[in-house]
């Protein structure tokens, strides 16, 4: 009995479209044997590695190809077999399995043929990622914990556009190992979605698995119906921005930066998808226009001289200079605000600022070579780490505002208490 039972659920797993499992329900209707005989028999199956049961969340797909023996045959002895489950060949017995190597063009739905599970994720360099942000014919889109790709509407179905290419991943997140070094990780269930071109791309990029883990908000929203524990820094980030300019409404002045950011993701502010010297400097371009150049000198007006006469060094003529946004808003701040700790907010608000500056300015002075290093990943985090600080202090200096403090903006939770994923 034993062998006619692993052919049906074999036949199940390759004709359902989708590895489906066999349910016990169906594998009754399929032997005329009695209930008893046939529960006797999957569990002698189990135990030889024959086959394999799931039951918890979707039965119906296999979610992860380690799943203890000792659990799946104490779940058998505890539902006598009145609780649903499915069943499904044991990847020993796939390793032989003829209808598995029609799949074997298309790699990822080879390893869901051979037994993997597909909620089993797979880590891939972070470039592999750059082939669709940089193409415009798709939607790329992410928080740094977490994205989705797709053909843009213009290009779905067109002519234009081969067939293979018009692929989906309907949910990307990270990967790290130990030194936190990121990875793109994708469950197989989705790469298992690609066409068989795009797996063989992805395929290309792969990384070894050992010490990988995803980023444990993506797996608690991927695995564990969660939503959500932390922000992403960059979300936080642009979140302070936007509660910066309401706070200055209610002080009764103009918006103190341009813009907040919050309405549509910026492009490229993220996580390097490349750990280059050139990518790195993008990135401060991009920081530095989202927080020095950001910030409008209508709202000092009033407060404070905008302009300076300095003595000019060839001739000693005195000249009038517009100051600088970063001056300004440490003019600023040093007039209306007195910290009562013995360390100033202050200083290191207005220290992260000038850094970023001068990390802008640097590359326009000199003509180097492009670097590319992994060290590259860890600066660029320190760096936003160190930006999001000076935007959250900020954001804490404002909320002490007489007019902020009787009519407080409405705030996210996690925004308040400092809830942020760094990483």
């Amino acid at each position: 009995m034993l062998d006619k039972i692993y052919t049906l659920i074999e036949e199940k797993y390759f004709s359902s479209g989708d590895f489906n499992g066999l349910t016990f329900h169906e594998l009754l209707r399929g032997l005329d044997q009695d209930k008893d005989e046939v529960l006797a028999e999957i569990r002698v199956g189990i135990e030889t590695d024959v086959f394999t049961i799931e039951h918890l969340g979707n039965p119906h797909i296999k979610s992860f190809a380690n799943i203890k023996k000792s659990e799946m045959l104490e779940f058998l002895d505890e539902s006598k077999g009145e609780a649903i489950f499915c069943m499904y060949p044991h990847p020993e017995k796939l390793k032989n399995a003829a209808a598995a190597e029609i799949y074997r063009d298309t790699p990822f739905a080879y390893e869901l043929a051979k037994g993997a599970g597909q909620l089993d994720f797979r880590a891939f360099e972070l470039s592999t990622l750059e082939f669709y942000r940089n193409d415009p014919r798709y939607h790329y889109e992410t928080n740094s914990i977490q994205g989705q790709i797709c053909v843009t509407d213009e290009h779905f179905e067109s002519e234009g556009m081969p067939e293979h290419d018009q692929v989906l991943l309907q949910g990307f997140g990270f990967a790290y190992d130990n030194e936190l070094s990121r990875y793109v990780g994708v469950i197989l269930r989705y790469l298992n979605k690609l066409s068989p071109e795009h797996q063989r791309i992805w395929a290309a990029k792969q990384v070894n698995q050992d010490e990988k883990w995803l980023h444990p908000e993506y797996f608690a929203k991927a695995f564990q119906g969660s939503w959500g524990t932390k922000l992403s820094i960059f979300d936080a980030f642009v979140q302070e921005l936007d509660q910066i300019n309401q706070m200055c409404e209610r002080m009764g002045k103009p918006k103190l930066f341009r813009e907040s950011y919050c309405e549509e993701r910026i492009r490229g502010f993220e996580f390097l998808l490349r750990p280059t010297k050139s990518e790195l400097e993008s990135f401060v371009h991009l920081l530095d226009k989202m927080m020095s150049d950001n910030i409008s000198k209508d709202f000092f007006r009033g407060d404070l001289e905008l302009e300076r006469d300095i003595t000019r060094k060839s001739d000693g003529k005195v000249i009038v200079e517009p100051k600088g946004t970063i001056q300004l808003l440490d003019e600023w701040l040093r007039k209306f605000y007195r910290s009562a700790e013995s360390e100033d907010p202050v200083e290191e608000l207005i220290k992260a600022f000038r850094k970023i500056r001068k990390l802008r300015q640097e590359p326009a002075h000199r003509i180097g070579i492009d670097i590319f290093d992994q060290a590259i990943f860890r600066e660029q985090r320190a760096l936003i780490i160190e930006a999001y600080n000076a935007v959250r202090l900020l954001r804490m200096i404002l909320a002490l505002h007489p007019e902020v403090e009787v009519n407080p903006p409405q705030i996210n939770d996690w925004l308040r208490d400092g809830k942020i994923w760094d990483f």
